[in-house]
């Protein structure tokens, strides 16, 4: 690389001095133009053969700009440059060394581009691996093997010369319904937390920038629609839907996206109440804020708060927001006009600008020895799901499958299946690999618009992996939506024949009403998609024993049928694994032990609700409606309980409100197979100043233990995991007895200890205990 002999020298490329001298020097040397090429994007694939992978893709996508004159000034990022169209990995890091090499030389200061892609499902590329759906990953309960996912995920992407991830997806569930239900971690502030502070903490420690969505609010949207706007009061919003960021944020995230919606009427990316003073203020954030995908934009083609682009520019700059993405749609020349007419004050630039190259600069991007091409260039071959991705995703597979039912057949359980019976294996889910997909997968999010494409990794279905065990008899019985009643009629022909029907129902992803579940795929209610109710009404009356096995992205409404079900099984989209790990619960090779992060709905689920009610939120003698769950937050069954035994608390004396209480429970395997169980702390505050949710998750510990094991787990629990929001807005934590609450789940509880909380009231701030200390 040479570089123009006038900015080549310098502090800025002195990688022994500190990175904020480094940029500050750089800061000085570089023009108006070249700060703003910082804070944009370039999508080189968008065309009208690329389908609708963003909202309102092609509307907002501006006229194309050639690629030789967009980087002559240099450039912020390049989107998703293996993520758009099947591109084989090695060409893929062929052509991103050729891009990287190309800004490089076109610009004076020669500064590379960051290269982003999605990640939530793994990397979201041609034949990387596919990893469970985040559902699965709160399913699991089981923070360290998210991490080793995650920093599985991001060395693949490091390899790829990819520098940030677009995930975790941090969003509590609200409303079932909302078709991004299948992208969140759960319904739980504390769970999603956990594990989305886990995923970070995996990506980061490859380098890759991880990205917290969507911040903040997005999932409370009304109704349950995509994109819709979100009416909350403060006391959601802290306790509720901002406590998982902290932890993330915690967690080592170096960048934060935007949310579409608009919160009381003021969107997102415009809110500086939020993107400045709640994040960068309180919450003490230094990162990169990046735009949701076309959201600046947005602000006057979909919210009515701008005139223009420059208005809109100016007003998401103001915000806080640093990066504009996909491309350079407002953040471009719009709002050069409007620094050059003094509509926006270009201070406003250079603090973007600055957090954007204190970025590079961690990234080492602006350090003379930088490579533009990718480790991955230097491998014989580049293996994006090699045997340790896939065992990684099988592990977690097997751990996040629910077993929610198991009743007696002929005086034992119906599950794990006896060996020689005849199975009827039916349902849309049975033969369809895609079952098991995320709408993130790289699958179901691009090679939908290249249907002659392979998929590029093997994903063998429900059907293939208990052929190999059984003998089976197929019959799709309906399509996820559609079908006719032959089907319908032969599938319940195949039932009665068998010992056994497995009925494998549940959803197909999709984007903007290409599916049943995920972005833009809301739901009107919570029954089975299409004729799938009617199917299971089939099998039930043929008397055969169903299994029913749940392929899903949400959780729906069985009151009508459950109590006739042998046994049920549940898989959140479990990944390229996920029918191995189906087939070995069902099979009885692998004990299920994941737990429910959604509660699935009761009867009538028309206004679904969360576990996180309070008193007059839950069942009521007033209202006809009835929001208590089918199988409640925390739900789950092994074939091998655990033991628990008698919990006990010190100190002896109280809680104190500036202090920390131990909480030890004996836990133990009197069966003669290994087994897992998930121990689970909610917190019950009697009185307080404000309505509280009346049990809330603050503690959670998966314990494996083999045959005859025993063991304590301990809990070190400080008051501030008691603090909630008062009525003058501030967290605060207040003397009082709470209860304690050792449960299998929301509504299975071991024990319940009941402590004084003594001492002065106290008011906490965002620097607060967020994590038990839990020990095994």
């Amino acid at each position: 690389m040479t570089l123009d002999s006038g900015v080549s020298a310098g502090t800025w490329r002195d990688t022994t001095a500190p990175a904020s001298a480094r940029v500050a020097d750089l800061m000085t040397r570089m023009t108006l133009r070249e700060k703003v090429a910082q804070m944009y994007g370039a999508w080189l694939d968008v065309d009208d053969t690329a389908g609708e992978v963003a909202p309102h893709q092609h509307e907002q996508t501006p006229d194309p700009i050639e690629w030789a004159e967009l980087i002559p000034n240099g450039l912020g990022q390049i989107t998703r440059a293996y993520g758009t169209t099947p591109i084989a990995p090695a060409d893929g890091a062929r052509r991103v060394a050729k891009l990287q090499r190309e800004i490089v030389a076109a610009g004076r200061f020669g500064i590379p581009a960051i290269v982003h892609e999605e990640c939530l499902t793994g990397l979201a590329a041609w034949q990387a691996t596919i990893y469970p759906a985040p559902l699965s990953w709160g399913a699991s309960f089981d923070p360290a093997l998210v991490e080793a996912m995650a920093a599985r995920i991001g060395r693949t992407m490091h390899r790829l010369g990819i520098q940030q991830g677009l995930a975790p997806v941090l969003d509590v569930v609200r409303d079932l319904r909302w078709g991004r239900v299948e992208e969140t971690i759960g319904e739980d502030p504390h769970l999603v937390g956990l594990i989305g502070a886990a995923y970070v903490r995996g990506l980061e420690s490859a380098g890759v920038v991880a990205t917290l969505k969507h911040f903040a609010g997005y999932s409370a949207s009304r109704a349950g629609r995509n994109l819709a706007p979100v009416s909350v009061g403060p006391r959601e919003l802290a306790d509720v839907l901002l406590p998982p960021f902290e932890m993330a944020l915690r967690a080592g995230a170096r960048s934060v996206m935007n949310s579409y919606t608009d919160v009381d009427g003021v969107p997102v990316a415009a809110d500086g109440t939020l993107l400045t003073d709640l994040l960068r203020g309180r919450l003490r954030f230094d990162g990169t804020v990046v735009s949701d995908y076309f959201s600046v934009a947005f602000l006057q083609t979909l919210h009515g708060v701008a005139g223009s682009r420059a208005d809109a520019a100016a007003l998401a700059l103001r915000a806080g927001i640093d990066v504009e993405l996909p491309g350079a749609n407002c953040f471009g020349g719009p709002l050069l006009d409007a620094v050059e007419a003094g509509d926006v004050d270009e201070a406003l630039i250079d603090r973007a600008v600055t957090r954007i190259l204190l970025q590079k600069c961690a990234l080492g991007l602006l350090d003379p020895s930088w490579d533009p091409s990718p480790p991955a260039l230097s491998d014989s071959t580049v293996d994006i799901d090699g045997p340790e991705d896939r065992d990684l995703a099988r592990r977690l597979a097997e751990r996040s499958i629910v077993l929610l039912r198991n009743e007696p057949v002929g005086g034992t359980p119906a599950l794990p299946l006896r060996p020689g019976a005849r199975l009827a294996v039916v349902g849309p889910g049975a033969a369809s690999p895609g079952a098991m997909l995320g709408c993130y997968s790289f699958p179901r999010h691009v090679l939908v618009h290249h249907p002659d494409v392979p998929t590029g990794v093997p994903i063998p279905s429900v059907l293939d992996a208990l052929r190999a065990e059984h003998d089976v008899t197929y019959a799709i019985g309906c399509p996820v939506t559609g079908g006719d009643d032959e089907q319908i009629a032969a599938a319940a022909t195949a039932a009665a024949a068998a010992d056994v029907c497995v009925a494998v129902l549940g959803d197909l992803s999709g984007l903007f009403g290409g599916g049943t579940s995920g972005e833009g795929c809301d739901a009107s209610d919570l029954r089975l998609p299409g004729r799938q109710e009617e199917l299971l009404e089939a099998l039930l009356a043929t008397g055969t024993p169903v299994v029913l096995v749940l392929l899903v992205g949400r959780p729906y409404e069985l009151s009508r049928q459950v109590d006739r079900l042998a046994a049920a099984v549940c898989g959140f989209f479990p990944g390229e694994e996920g029918a191995a790990a189906i087939a070995g619960v069902l099979s009885g090779r692998i004990d299920p032990s994941g737990r429910l992060p959604v509660s699935f709905p009761g009867a009538g689920a028309s206004q679904p609700s969360t576990y996180l009610a309070a008193p007059l939120a839950r069942r009521s003698g007033v209202s006809s409606v009835d929001p208590t769950a089918l199988f409640p937050f925390g739900h789950g069954l092994s074939y091998t309980a655990a033991s628990w035994g008698e919990v006990t608390s010190a100190p002896a004396g109280g809680w104190p409100t500036d202090g920390t209480v131990e909480l030890s429970v004996p836990v133990g395997n009197d069966g003669d197979r290994g087994t897992s169980t998930v121990v689970q702390v909610y917190l019950h505050d009697p009185v307080a100043e404000v309505a509280r949710p009346e049990r809330q998750l603050i503690a959670t510990a998966r314990v494996d233990l083999a045959p005859g094991e025993r063991r304590t787990v301990v809990f070190g629990l400080h008051a501030d995991l008691l603090s909630y929001t008062g009525r003058d807005g501030r967290r605060l934590v207040e003397p009082g007895d709470v209860e304690l609450r050792v449960a299998r789940s929301s509504e299975d509880v071991h024990a319940t200890v009941r402590i004084p909380v003594v001492g002065p009231r106290r008011v906490v701030g965002h620097d607060r205990h967020l994590h038990p200390r839990v020990t095994v």
